[in-house]
């Protein structure tokens, strides 16, 4: 009923006032139930979607451009990556996710080294990818912040959605690897310099409540703002014994945790679930060696059903083209026994939930951002293209991919 007003209003607002775009789709997922069969979405011209429904019966305002696609879907989210720090030469002039001087640096920003026009931002945008949360990456005890973009725009304050979201930190063999010759050398050092340093952040959050002349510390206030709920404790852990060392870093200093990677947590997706820890889950094509050794296809399906939120992400390429798609992520996952709104999930709302953004992206309803894929097939098959892309309802990618 609500809609039906929404579309009556739009019929007698001046041409300047109505809709900025319409789509009209044979399969609409929404995200908030099951598809919807011959729907229209109405994005107004602040870019949010004014109506949504069934076709039958709406009216499709007489000055909007319309697009039609056999399949819709919500803007997808990469839930954790590098692009726009790490870029597609390979070089070290365009490889900024990484500052191996110190293993603990929490204070480097992600606003500070991200590049919108880099060509992986629009290789992402092109195959649907409307939402990412890039920044500095795994390899170091805490490497630096993470942020929220929308793939737009040709400097970092046109793409930017929350300029600081979480500290990204990594347990793990892998971070010794990075810092030869230097602290920390093992699981218990790596983990000891972790503890002293939010020991050291919380007694420097108090001194500073106490006495506010005290000079400013950015590496500790950056981890105060991890124990005080401003930012999440991102936290790369892909074997088993790193990922309890993640979570008992979590109970004892009682920050918000982010598994990210978590190789092997399907033998533990039980203490992950009582935990109420979520994750986003390493992706399909990460080389199964090292760390990964454990690594399994059915990890998605396994976590949802022991009750973990679980988001997907296109995560760290170690080499050329540096980047994979949260698309490919969540066709695979249908493959190895999610469902397609499971695995459509992971790349929109329960990764907008991961995220703590749901109430503007991951989602097609009334008053959310109008992020709109359309393709001409089942999103979830090989053979479908995505041949429009909308952000907050303008085109911003057309043609088949």
């Amino acid at each position: 009923m609500r809609n039906r007003i929404l579309l009556a209003a739009l019929l007698i607002l001046p041409a300047t006032l109505s809709a900025q775009m319409v789509v009209t789709a044979d399969t609409l997922w929404t995200m908030t139930g099951p598809p919807i069969a011959d729907a229209v979405v109405v994005i107004g011209p602040g870019g949010r979607i004014i109506a949504i429904g069934p076709r039958e019966g709406t009216p499709i305002p007489r000055d909007a451009t319309v697009r039609h696609a056999q399949h819709v879907t919500p803007g997808f989210i990469d839930a954790h990556t590098v692009v726009g720090l790490a870029g597609y030469l390979n070089q070290p002039h365009d490889q900024d996710q990484l500052e191996t001087s110190d293993p603990i640096q929490p204070e480097l920003r992600a606003v500070d080294a991200y590049n919108a026009r880099e060509a992986l931002v629009d290789w992402q945008r092109r195959f649907g990818t409307t939402t990412m949360h890039t920044g500095h990456g795994p390899g170091a005890l805490a490497s630096g912040q993470t942020m929220l973009v929308k793939t737009r725009g040709e400097s970092v304050a046109e793409a930017v959605m929350v300029p600081a979201v979480a500290v990204a930190m990594t347990l793990g063999p892998d971070v010794s690897a990075n810092f030869s010759g230097k602290s920390p050398g093992t699981r218990s050092k790596g983990i000891a310099m972790l503890r002293a340093t939010f020991i050291a952040a919380r007694e420097y959050a108090a001194k500073r409540a106490a006495e506010p002349g005290t000079p400013r510390n950015l590496r500790l206030e950056a981890m105060a703002s991890v124990l005080n709920g401003d930012l999440a404790a991102l936290i790369t852990a892909n074997t088993v014994v790193d990922i309890l060392g993640a979570l008992r870093l979590q109970a004892e200093f009682g920050f918000r945790l982010i598994l990210d990677g978590a190789a092997e947590s399907h033998q533990v997706a039980d203490r992950i679930a009582a935990a109420g820890v979520p994750v986003i889950l390493h992706p399909t094509m990460a080389r199964h060696g090292g760390v990964m050794k454990n690594a399994a296809f059915t990890t998605l399906r396994t976590l949802h059903d022991a009750g973990v939120r679980v988001a997907l992400q296109s995560g760290h390429e170690g080499y050329v083209p540096k980047t994979r798609l949260p698309l490919f992520e969540a066709a695979v996952a249908t493959a190895f026994g999610s469902s397609r709104q499971e695995a459509l999930a992971a790349i929109t709302i329960d990764a907008a939930r991961v995220l703590g953004i749901e109430g503007r992206v991951g989602s097609l309803a009334v008053g959310m951002d109008g992020d709109l894929v359309l393709f001409d097939g089942d999103p979830t098959e090989y053979l479908s293209h995505v041949c429009a892309v909308l952000i907050e309802g303008v085109l911003v990618s057309d043609g088949c991919h």
